[in-house]
């Protein structure tokens, strides 16, 4: 009942802030798309099939630790736990739909809006002085401020894609009990924050992504990893909470797996990288639902492939992605995150959406800028999917937050990208207004792994619904719409596809469990363990005990297969069709 109360107060302060932030009042260039979004091998496209590439901002504040009034020591009072801030920037300077407004100018469509958890529970008004500007916003909670900002954003057609940025409201992204989605928290604790926030603004379509956690990286004493099953797997995690969302709160919505920031301890003789999106090249995301998984990497100058970006005594003497050759830095990015983009389907083909990057206008340092200027040119030449860091900030007689693409006075005049002063303004454009894949993206099929190596990886959603099977061994299942169509050795990691004629599976119709050879004919491997459907059925799962397959599960199917097939060995290397190798 409370939660209930809770939806219906929202729904109200959303209605009574329509004609302060311009809701229902689309900006027409911004409009020409139509939700929800999806993915079709390496694009995001609409619900027309048409591409919808990521132009993006970062409007950072309320995950964060700024204060509203762009006075330092009241932001170091605030690091000391000083009740302040907690709002996305530029509230306390300009007008909500003025500095929508602004961000759409720019030429972006979307807007990647971070969050802290603890933000979400924080009942205390935010101050005056943060939201100086928007008189209408005095007195709410920073959720509720949170809550008009969305608003305004997707009332002027921008889509809208929610980001967990830090468990608790500070700055990121150093050792501070934010490393990981559970350093300051439970897991349990950071997934129904997630499903309330997925449920919070389902009806608005153009709220159109989850990005489930904002550069996992090392504690003090321990590292994420990438598919070891433990209780840092960020893989495993992301793919829980991935699920959930898509199966329980919202099936419509992107999920956003980012790749691992940081590991091991940025010393020279000690083990450290940045693995970034490495690890999906063996071991990819598979979702419950088909064309909803966005993969995720940040890029900025001072960070390298073995570089953290601090500075200091003692920090790795690694070069970072600034020191980089032209060449050598093309050749990183595409090794460390670009190579999941690939228009030849694989397993680990999605959109890359580079949610994160960015660098500050007052700079003056040749390698900076040479950097920023190659690393356009490789977004234009791949087309990439981008949100620049940050949109928002302030400026006070020449001091402020160089780095935004828009920044306020306190008398809320803007400095912004095009001010004529602005040395990054033409790589900036080249990069907003860079031509690329545009109208209807045919479907292409689709290829996803399977790896029940710690435990069941049943993502098939109607056979979540039904009884256990093989009761004791891990078993393994694909999406729906998707059919088995390769084994791994050691008979844990699987592969399916959509590709060529999908036998259908009836509704109503029941799956069957093979166990040992009775359906074999005739004998295609002779001295060995076999497991075949019967007639009429096809492979969609299986299931294995150590490393050995133990049963696997058949579907009927609503038509007459065809006939044919082939044995696939194991013993003389890899046995499959060049095209089917993904």
């Amino acid at each position: 009942m409370q939660s209930a109360l809770r939806v219906l107060v929202v729904g109200a302060l959303v209605a009574s802030l329509a004609p302060l932030v311009g809701f229902g009042a689309p900006v027409a260039a911004q409009n020409s798309w139509t939700p929800p979004l999806s993915t079709r091998g390496r694009y995001i496209v609409d619900a027309d099939g048409h591409r919808f590439k990521l132009k993006a901002g970062n409007w950072h504040g309320a995950s964060g630790t700024w204060t509203g009034s762009g006075d330092p020591e009241a932001d170091a009072n605030h690091h000391a736990g000083e009740n302040s801030g907690r709002v996305p920037l530029g509230l306390d300077r300009v007008p909500l739909p003025g500095i929508v407004a602004q961000f759409a100018a720019t030429g972006i469509n979307s807007v990647r809006l971070p969050f802290s958890n603890e933000m979400l529970h924080d009942q205390r008004p935010v101050t005056d002085a943060a939201v100086a500007a928007n008189p209408g916003l005095r007195g709410l909670t920073p959720l509720q401020v949170y809550d008009a900002a969305v608003a305004a954003l997707t009332g002027a057609g921008l889509a809208v894609i929610l980001n967990n940025h830090t468990n608790t409201t500070r700055w990121c992204c150093g050792v501070d009990g934010n490393e990981r989605w559970n350093a300051s928290q439970s897991e349990d604790t950071w997934q129904s924050d997630w499903l309330f926030m997925v449920r919070r603004y389902r009806d608005n379509p153009r709220v159109v992504g989850a990005d489930l956690y904002n550069e996992v990286r090392r504690s003090v004493w321990d590292d994420p990893n990438w598919g070891l099953g433990d209780s840092h797997d960020w893989l495993a995690a992301a793919q829980r909470l991935g699920d959930r969302i898509l199966a329980e709160a919202n099936p419509d919505l992107l999920v956003i797996v980012e790749g691992i920031n940081w590991t091991g301890i940025p010393v020279d003789g000690f083990a450290h990288g940045r693995p970034t999106l490495e690890p999906a090249r063996t071991l990819s995301p598979t979702l419950v639902r088909s064309g909803k998984l966005v993969l995720s990497a940040h890029f900025y100058d001072y960070t390298g492939p073995h570089h953290s970006g601090a500075t200091g005594i003692g920090e790795t003497s690694d070069p970072r992605y600034r020191d980089l050759s032209r060449d050598e830095l093309f050749a990183t990015l595409n090794q460390q995150a670009f190579y999941v983009a690939d228009e030849a389907a694989r397993h680990y083909t999605a959109p890359l959406w580079v949610s994160e990057f960015g660098i500050g206008r007052f700079g003056t340092d040749t390698k900076g800028r040479a950097w920023f200027a190659n690393f356009v040119d490789y977004l234009v030449a791949h087309d990439t999917d981008f949100a620049y860091w940050p949109l928002a900030g302030w400026q006070d007689n020449g001091s402020g937050n160089g780095w935004a693409l828009l920044s306020w006075d306190r008398a809320g005049h803007l400095l912004g990208i095009d001010d004529g002063a602005d040395w990054r303004a033409a790589d900036w454009h080249r990069l907003v207004n860079a031509p690329g894949r545009t109208g209807v993206v045919d479907p292409v099929p689709r290829w996803s792994m399977l790896a029940p190596d710690h435990g069941d990886f049943v993502q098939s959603l109607r056979m979540r619904a039904l009884p256990d099977r093989d009761s004791g061994a891990r078993k393994a299942a694909c999406p729906d719409g998707q059919r088995l169509i390769g084994l791994a050795h050691d008979g844990n990691r699987g592969l399916c596809t959509d590709a060529g004629p999908m036998p259908s599976w009836p509704a109503g119709a029941t799956h069957r469990v093979v166990t040992d050879e009775r359906y074999v004919s005739p004998d295609w491997a002779g001295g060995y363990t076999k497991l075949q459907c019967p007639d009429g059925s096809f492979l969609v799962g299986y299931a294995v005990r150590g490393a050995t397959v133990s049963s696997a599960l058949c579907a009927p199917a609503a038509a007459a297969l065809p006939p044919g097939g082939r044995t696939v060995w194991f013993d003389r290397g890899d046995n499959a069709p060049r095209r089917a190798r993904r």
